[in-house]
């Protein structure tokens, strides 16, 4: 998915101030298209905090009607220094890439994009026939600086480890953890410690999660009425606890079924500078991206539907089939991109 806010800021990945109780973020709205665009709701990144381990990145939208509209559409656009990671309760989710991917998504199944460098991409509900409603999360992960140089490259998951314990079903799609004595461990490739879960629980139901204590953990809720470490988390909102937890617990209120996603990791040591679909460590990473990402548009030949002979040699591919041209690049702001000061170092 892109961030098509049109005068994006740039965001300055750094954890927060560590605490010993539960941090609530609270979301955003931010347009994912035209005038009639779906909306998402954004926790991270924000102000307070724009990462949590490695994770640097959060829009939950639906449930959308899609049966009589376009449903989603992201145009081909770049991707720098992170992975993509497309996780849905509902619906379907068309994905293409300049690596030669075509692969559909649907719930309980993984899309995971690995950028390095660069590589392009493309989301759209599937033409024809579909499931009415689209509904789920988009996160992206920051890769660390051993991995910036990785090839691109594209994975699928549709059998993912799944626990099932007290009202409780817990699945892992990303990283590893521990349900009621069962270790679970997703095949997803990661470059950083971390761990990514749905959790759904009926009425009245509560899981324990053992987990990494080293690790820093937020909870995103989707739907219910849901605590976790005791501190209730309205829908939309994500709940963040410090490291120094072995065991994680997440309850819903007796009555309401609830749902929820699970993130964490080791806290991300690197600065990192995030402008757009673009992650580096610099100014001039950021600029060397956006001019070859708009260097490799002005290649397009004949209008807006076809690159020129060679444009697939560029840092970040070609993607193949999706009816429109690539989303332009917003214009850079008047001023130097440069990491600020992690907490209290000044």
């Amino acid at each position: 998915m892109s961030n098509l806010e049109t005068r994006p800021t740039e965001q300055v990945c750094v954890a927060g101030e560590q605490g010993d109780g539960i941090e609530l973020l609270t979301p955003r709205d931010v347009p994912l298209g035209g005038p009639r665009a779906m909306n998402v709701r954004r926790t991270i990144p924000q102000r307070a905090r724009s990462l949590v381990g490695a994770w640097c990145f959060s829009d939950h939208y639906g449930p959308d009607d899609v049966s009589d509209s376009e449903g989603m559409q992201v145009p081909p656009h770049p991707h720098t220094g992170l992975q993509t990671v497309s996780w849905l309760f509902e619906g379907e989710i068309l994905h293409r890439d300049s690596v030669g991917s075509l692969q559909t998504v649907r719930p309980g199944e993984l899309n995971l994009m690995t950028a390095g460098m660069g590589i392009s991409h493309s989301e759209e509900s599937p033409a024809g026939v579909r499931p009415p409603r689209l509904h789920g999360v988009q996160l992206w992960t920051a890769l660390p600086g051993s991995a910036l140089g990785a090839d691109p490259h594209f994975e699928h998951h549709g059998d993912l480890p799944v626990a099932r314990a007290d009202g409780a079903v817990v699945r892992v799609f990303m990283g590893r953890l521990t349900v009621a004595g069962e270790e679970l461990a997703s095949a997803a490739t990661t470059y950083t410690p971390l761990v990514g879960a749905q959790i759904d629980l009926e009425p009245g139901a509560e899981v324990r999660i053992d987990v990494d204590a080293e690790h820093e953990h937020a909870l995103l809720v989707d739907a219910g009425d849901v605590t976790f470490e005791g501190r209730a988390v309205p829908p939309s909102n994500l709940g963040h606890v410090a490291p120094g937890r072995s065991t994680l617990v997440v309850r819903a209120r007796a009555g309401v079924p609830a749902r929820a996603v699970l993130i964490g990791g080791l806290p991300f040591e690197e600065d990192v500078i995030m402008w757009w679909n673009f992650m580096g460590r610099t100014h001039e990473d950021i600029v060397r991206a956006r001019d070859g990402w708009m260097a490799q548009i002005a290649e397009l030949d004949g209008g807006a539907t076809g690159y020129a002979a060679g444009a697939e040699e560029r840092l970040f591919g070609q993607v193949r089939g999706y009816p429109s041209g690539p989303l332009r690049a917003p214009v850079l702001p008047d001023l130097r991109l440069k990491p600020r000061a992690r907490p209290g170092q000044g």
